[in-house]
């Protein structure tokens, strides 16, 4: 009887001393986060700097200076103002909701890889999600720089409210021609830069 006794009272008197063995858990790592894609376009650092074989402005009519203003790059990195943009430079802007945008992108990205460091691609991606962004640079295999406007500031800086707008940029930093017609074709833009910046691809 003692015994018996004895045995249900060891369990009670390991739980009132707090050593019963517990059935924790182990602990659980932190779910893994999805690894965040690599951008699919370059770096912005050069846009400051002097396309390597730019030729000087020719004379003609002088425009206005970029606006005085700074946007992200969507590779991170240092902000960019547009002011410090080193011509001559197309400027793409563009979003993935757009439909023309996306038609005209691979004619910039061939354009940027016939520039042979006469002159730049830019692309500003306005009134856009990244996600939306990064799926079109991946899907059109564009690889040029892309600065980001989440609202439309440099739309509004140039007073035009459209998709896609190109800005033509001289040596000087001074805007020679802005486009708002639709879809540029590589014929169309060749001729634009022939015209405005005096450059032939």
């Amino acid at each position: 009887m003692m015994r018996r006794f004895a045995y249900l009272l060891v369990p009670l008197l390991l739980a009132t001393a707090g050593c019963t063995a517990t059935t924790e858990e182990p602990e659980r790592p932190a779910p893994a986060t999805r690894a965040e894609r690599p951008s699919p376009f370059a770096d912005c650092a050069p846009l400051t700097v002097a396309p390597a074989a730019a030729s000087p402005t020719s004379a003609g009519k002088a425009g206005d200076q970029l606006p005085d203003l700074t946007l992200n790059c969507f590779t991170g990195g240092a902000p960019v103002n547009l002011r410090d943009v080193k011509g001559p430079a197309v400027i793409n802007v563009w979003a993935s909701w757009c439909p023309p945008c996306r038609k005209e992108l691979p004619a910039f990205q061939r354009l940027s890889e016939r520039a042979d460091g006469r002159f730049q691609v830019i692309g500003v991606n306005s009134r856009d999600s990244r996600g939306g962004a990064q799926s079109i640079g991946e899907d059109y295999g564009v690889d040029f720089p892309m600065l980001l406007d989440q609202g439309d500031a440099f739309q509004r800086a140039l007073e035009r409210n459209a998709f896609p707008l190109t800005v033509l940029v001289d040596a000087d930093g001074r805007i020679r021609h802005t486009d708002a017609t639709g879809a540029l074709d590589d014929a169309r833009l060749a001729a634009l830069l022939e015209r405005h910046l005096g450059v032939r691809v």
